[in-house]
């Protein structure tokens, strides 16, 4: 990897390099024949014949027109096209449908090449499109298409093939090569963690498949295909690879979600039964209830040892269990009164231009009371920095590649079990004042690397210090263990804002409410969170001066 790609134009295919050498050495014992060929083949082609197919790798679609591909350092195209046309890398032929010649030319050139049968020469190119699908169902290559055009048109092969390399290297088909690109013009900068050979995401030949397995079943799904032959293919495949176990308990949710849209309660129940996904056992109580079957769901709100509740769970249980021990004819239980916040209402300008957020931090801003917009930011943040070594800890299955910000099981149940001592250490300097230390090291070291909790933006070297002067360590302890809990739910509906008073060591967090906005579930508990354990904290409620004349 270069240091300074703007230096070497061909950057972009020194990362793919990168990634085919990486691949070739981490994922030997599961490589195809295929594939083996193609990154041998690929390293024996000219250089600009090199970058020109990752160029066209990189960008959308399957045919690209020689006009349209302009790079000074690969020079000519159709010299550097040559090698890659005779080697099988792209088609200069294919025969095309006419959906896929519309896509490459413009209204203009489709007006020139069809007038005599376009009959609306102002109207759109799929109207045009669906006009012309019955005259002209053949296949013909470009060239024959539109014979007056002096044109050559490319078709890319093997992109599926490359495909499967960048699932190998990345985990996921979710990132893409511009991923590398980004990373190596300095725009994003990634932790670097030590891989073993347990850390590859997907172990054998059969976890490939199975991921572009699920891949296929996903897409179809999202394009309203058969959900019954969908689904049946999600529930027979199984796999020991937790990855993929996660991605088909997530799949097979969105399936119940969408039977249970549909009314199709007993399907529904059934896939949500299959899936091991964190809400599943919420959304079965609720089908059973609307299917009569109160006592089975009366028995899924008690919590098993295995599969606790979280916050977010409880607080949605708690509200459907009156009602099913009222079908049961059993008794109503008393349910603790919740304490009542402390509220301050304030009357402010609306036209000034400003979110309500920070008209109310113009208006409470002091010198010897500073106050920040944070939401989300701040205690995560904290949270991110003290415990660094614990959330990027070298486990398998956790990092698979050296572009993640963050662990791939960060939102699994167990992700604070397996590095449970990791973190007791990192918690465990909240004892003394070795957690500010940590922090601020952390902070000089690590500014700007991708962390799934740690907004650089957001955290400033001032509230950095007002932070670690005014929150007491207790209160620090509380919120990142409740974070630990539920990463997913309880990293989000913090306060908006904090307001600190450095002569005193003191704070209070303020969550901040427009005209007719309420409070959300996420804030409700993390306000309830604070009442318990007597943080300070208030609800700020905002009415505009001019509605109150």
């Amino acid at each position: 990897m270069i240091s300074d790609p703007l230096q070497d134009p061909f950057y972009y295919l020194k990362n793919f390099q990168h990634v085919l050498a990486w691949v070739a050495a981490r994922y030997e014992d599961v490589l195809s024949p295929e594939e083996q060929q193609f990154i041998a083949g690929f390293g024996q082609l000219p250089t600009p014949s090199q970058a020109l197919w990752v160029r066209m790798v990189m960008r959308r679609g399957a045919h690209f027109r020689a006009s349209k591909l302009s790079y000074a350092e690969i020079g000519d195209i159709r010299s550097a096209a040559r090698p890659l046309v005779e080697g099988g890398w792209a088609n200069d032929q294919a025969p095309l449908v006419l959906a896929e010649v519309f896509e490459v030319l413009t209204k203009p050139e489709i007006l020139g090449c069809f007038s005599a049968h376009i009959t609306q020469p102002k109207g759109k190119k799929t109207a045009w499109l669906e006009d012309l699908a019955a005259d002209f169902p053949h296949q013909q290559s470009f060239n024959k298409w539109h014979p007056a055009l002096d044109e050559q048109l490319y078709t890319l092969n093997h992109r599926d093939l490359s495909d499967r390399l960048r699932l190998m290297f990345f985990g996921n088909l979710s990132q893409g090569w511009p991923d590398l690109v980004l990373a190596d013009l300095g725009l994003f900068n990634y932790e670097t963690v030590p891989f073993s050979p347990e850390s590859r995401a997907l172990r054998c030949r059969a976890d490939i498949d199975g991921y572009l397995h699920l891949y296929a079943c996903r897409e179809a799904f999202e394009a309203g295909g058969d959900v019954q032959d969908i689904q049946g293919r999600v529930l027979e495949y199984h796999s020991d690879n937790r990855w993929l176990q996660r991605r088909r308990a997530r799949l097979l949710f969105q399936i119940g979600q969408f039977h249970e849209r549909a009314g199709a309660l007993a399907q529904a129940l059934r896939v949500y039964r299959d899936s091991q996904h964190p809400e599943a056992r919420l959304r079965m109580v609720r089908v059973l209830e609307l299917l009569g079957e109160f006592e089975e769901a009366m028995a899924l709100t008690e919590p098993s040892a295995d599969a606790p509740f979280t916050d977010a769970e409880q607080q949605q249980l708690l509200r459907m269990l009156p009602r099913l021990r009222r079908k049961l004819g059993l008794t109503a239980l008393e349910r603790p009164k919740a304490q009542p916040i402390e509220r301050l209402d304030l009357s402010l300008d609306r036209d000034e231009p400003l979110s309500v957020e920070f008209k109310v931090v113009n208006h409470l801003q002091a010198p010897e009371a500073p106050v920040y917009y944070v939401e989300n930011t701040l205690i995560n943040g904290l949270f991110g920095l003290l415990c660094w070594p614990a959330i990027f800890a070298p486990l398998p299955g956790a990092f698979f590649h050296p572009y993640q910000s963050g662990p791939a099981d960060l939102l699994d149940q167990d992700f604070f079990s397996r590095r449970a001592d990791v973190f007791d250490a990192c918690l465990a300097q909240l004892d003394s004042l070795q957690y500010q230390h940590t922090i601020r090291a952390t902070y000089a070291a690590k500014f700007g690397v991708q962390s799934p909790f740690v907004a650089w933006e957001y955290v400033s070297e001032s509230l950095l210090d007002d932070a670690l002067l005014c929150l007491p360590p207790e209160h620090l302890k509380v919120w990142f263990k409740r974070l630990l809990q539920d990463i997913k739910t309880n990293r989000a509906g913090m306060p908006d804002l904090i307001q600190f008073w450095p002569a005193q060591k003191a704070y209070r967090m303020i969550e901040v409410k427009g005209p007719g906005d309420r409070l959300q579930d996420n804030q409700l508990r993390w306000l309830a969170l604070c009442e318990q354990h007597q943080m300070p904290v208030t609800v700020c409620y905002v009415q505009w001066q001019d509605l109150d004349a």
